[in-house]
């Protein structure tokens, strides 16, 4: 599957004319519409009214429920466009995040930074106390929250409990890119810099502000959230305007603009735990290699995204005023991914075939 998405990525990197920036932020007059946060009422805007190819619509909604999906939305400057629900899921029924949950984790620490009781430039031990890894206190010290942010704790990526004989040292924080669940550690971090529960602050400083529903499941390996496919939504809308709704700037702009672009230069297409299109190289969960071209050839180069494993997708696309929410099991139930996957790229062709 790697030695295929390289190819593709080099391939269509090369013949790609255009360059989008993942600055842009959506025009005032573009008719942003931001559903009401109470109540299910929410605007749609038919595929027709877009010029859209609806003639392949229905060749993506049979590729969709064959690659075992259960929720797929496309909003477009807040509207829904396309809702399609599989397999007998239905609106009101949640699903997993799994990893695509960190934007959310990265979201609530920028909350916290903004609220003055953390500094991600800190030391992760003014917070959690001294030896809260199994490393010596040298470096430990090393680490701060912005390195939990970017995947660059040096901490041993290959141990995935999160417990405190687990965090073994592997390179000094900052020198090393590596995927992994050890950003758990921030939720204990802004939970302890703001002395109260996680998800109370959550959900108070985030959730309810755009009328998300959903919940955490604490595990010892993962913690992860779950919500209605429109939450997903709602939350996309959110990272398309920069942290602002409707008017209220629920989030810092320029921590969200930082969320969404390169965050350090060692993976350049990752930011605060969103992945980043249209760079000239990027790294895959699990290993060190770097691979030339786009993270999603077929999808716009602007395309910022959280992804979680099995194929739960919040896809933002700032120069389409376009959010794609795809939620389910594993699109390739031999071969699951933890992240990106050949499915992305193959999705996006599809998406496109309609929109293009």
């Amino acid at each position: 599957m790697k030695k295929t998405l390289i190819l593709l990525s080099s391939l269509l990197f090369l013949t790609n004319c255009s360059k989008d920036d993942n600055n842009t932020t959506p025009e005032p007059d573009s008719g942003m519409y931001f559903p009401p946060v109470s109540g299910i009422n929410w605007e749609t805007t038919s595929p027709s009214e877009l010029g859209w190819n609806e003639t392949a619509l229905q060749p993506l909604k049979d590729y969709l429920a064959e690659k075992n999906t259960k929720s797929f939305i496309i909003l477009v400057n807040g509207r829904i466009v396309v809702e399609e629900y599989f397999d007998g899921q239905t609106a009101a029924d949640t699903w997993e995040w799994n990893s695509a949950g960190k934007t959310l984790v990265g979201t609530t620490t920028g909350l916290a930074q903004e609220d003055g009781f953390l500094n991600i430039d800190a030391q992760v031990s003014d917070y959690l106390g001294e030896g809260w890894t199994n490393m010596t206190l040298e470096k430990e010290d090393l680490i701060t929250p912005w390195h939990l942010l970017t995947m660059t704790s040096g901490i041993d990526d290959t141990k995935q409990l999160v417990v405190k004989d687990n965090l073994t040292y592997l390179a000094d924080a900052g020198t090393r890119w590596a995927y992994g669940n050890v950003f758990q550690k921030l939720i204990d971090v802004v939970a302890e810099a703001g002395n109260q529960e996680f998800e109370a602050y959550f959900n108070t400083r985030l959730k309810n502000r755009i009328g998300m529903d959903g919940f955490w499941n604490y595990g010892a390996i993962f913690t992860i959230y779950h919500s209605t496919a429109r939450s997903m939504a709602r939350f996309g809308l959110l990272a398309l305007n920069n942290g602002n709704w409707d008017g209220d700037q629920v989030v810092n702009e320029s921590f969200f603009i930082d969320s969404h672009n390169t965050s350090q230069d060692i993976n350049t297409s990752y930011g605060y735990f969103w992945w980043l299109n249209g760079k000239s190289v990027f790294m895959l969960p699990g290993g060190q290699e770097q691979y030339t071209g786009p993270l999603v050839p077929n999808a716009p180069l602007d395309m910022f995204a959280g992804m979680g494993a099995l194929d739960q997708r919040v896809y933002v696309v700032p120069s389409r005023n376009m959010v794609v929410i795809r939620m389910g099991n594993a699109a390739d139930p031999a071969n699951p991914a933890f992240a990106i996957s050949g499915f992305d790229n193959e999705l996006w062709a599809r998406i496109s075939a309609v929109t293009d």
